[in-house]
């Protein structure tokens, strides 16, 4: 890792204009930062985004504003389209979840989503990550809004370590003390510059940086906008510990041979299928008979897949 000499370890105004700055120069051109992207595009992109790299998002997210482009289009089409719709982004429940949510804002809020972060929360399947990305991105809300990257940014920049460690209720207000306090961003100080950025700039910006600079294994202190105030290359940039490594990799999931790597497998063979297929199709798509039925049957039991009365399985209705 490139370690650069560096002066003050604590972030400052100047340090988050010139995060701010940074971003406006080199922040991805994502589809849904584009102006008049609705509060569901957001809310969209943000559920389809977790876990799984935006590259592979992106296009998706555009056919789907394209088909489903409000709450009430996507809450109108069946579960098997949305689930087909889907596709290998992972995790499937988030689909079917996001189906209940659109049903939800048509119910509650008139088919618009909702602004407040509590109203948000209050959704199906919207944690609080999701609901303070939705009120922040789309409607301005001076709130935290903390993910993986984030974290990892807050503990480097603001205290010295290289690793995020686990989320923790606490990282909501550490990361709030970065932005403004209400009606104090956008006055001038000084140097004739604003004293602070406004919330919703420092949070993507927060964000950008560790997606594309202060990444989880190589980071680019280089091109680091905030490196003259990193708590970290001020120490000197330590690496982590043989127990922080340990817990680190504790912690990431594996995937090859696992229960999710059965189930991926059977529901791609369900999203495939224009009719109801016998048990044998999904027989062949892994050995261990025991994982397989288990998988099977979880997906049953998570609304998935439908047996009929005839034996054969399906996506639901």
């Amino acid at each position: 890792m490139n370690c650069p000499d560096t002066t003050s370890p604590t972030p400052d105004p100047a340090a988050l204009r010139a995060l701010v700055g940074w971003f406006a120069a080199n922040g991805r051109d994502l589809p849904w930062r584009a102006s008049g992207t609705s509060a569901w595009g957001v809310l969209l992109s943000e559920v389809m985004s977790q876990q799984t790299p935006v590259a592979r998002v992106a296009p998706i997210w555009r056919e789907w504003m394209g088909r489903w482009p409000t709450p009430e289009d996507f809450a109108d089409a069946s579960r098997a389209e949305v689930l087909r719709a889907w596709g290998r982004l992972g995790y499937p429940r988030r689909a079917l979840r996001l189906h209940e949510c659109a049903a939800a804002i048509v119910e509650r809020h008139g088919g618009e989503a909702p602004a407040d972060v509590a109203e948000l929360e209050d959704l199906p399947g919207i944690g609080t990550y999701t609901a303070r990305a939705v009120a922040c991105f789309h409607f301005g809300a001076n709130v935290p809004v903390v993910d993986t990257n984030v974290r990892r940014v807050h503990r480097r920049l603001v205290e010295g370590a290289f690793l995020p460690g686990p989320a923790r209720a606490a990282d909501l207000r550490k990361v709030a003390a970065l932005l403004p306090a209400d009606g104090e961003d956008g006055e001038d100080g000084e140097d004739g510059e604003r004293e602070l950025p406004a919330g919703p700039e420092i949070s993507v910006a927060l964000m950008e940086l560790g997606a594309l600079v202060c990444t989880a294994s190589s980071p680019d202190c280089d091109i680091c906008p905030v490196r003259p105030w990193c708590a970290w290359v001020a120490a000197g940039c330590p690496e982590p510990s043989a127990e922080e490594l340990a817990g680190a990799k504790k912690r990431v999931q594996k995937f090859a041979g696992t229960d999710r790597q059965v189930r991926g497998k059977i529901m791609a063979v369900l999203r495939a299928a224009e009719h109801p297929v016998d048990k044998a199709e999904i027989d062949a798509v892994w050995p261990d008979a025991a994982q397989r039925s288990r998988c099977l049957f979880s997906l049953i039991e998570d609304g998935l897949a439908e047996q009929d009365a005839s034996g054969r399985f399906h996506l639901p209705a």
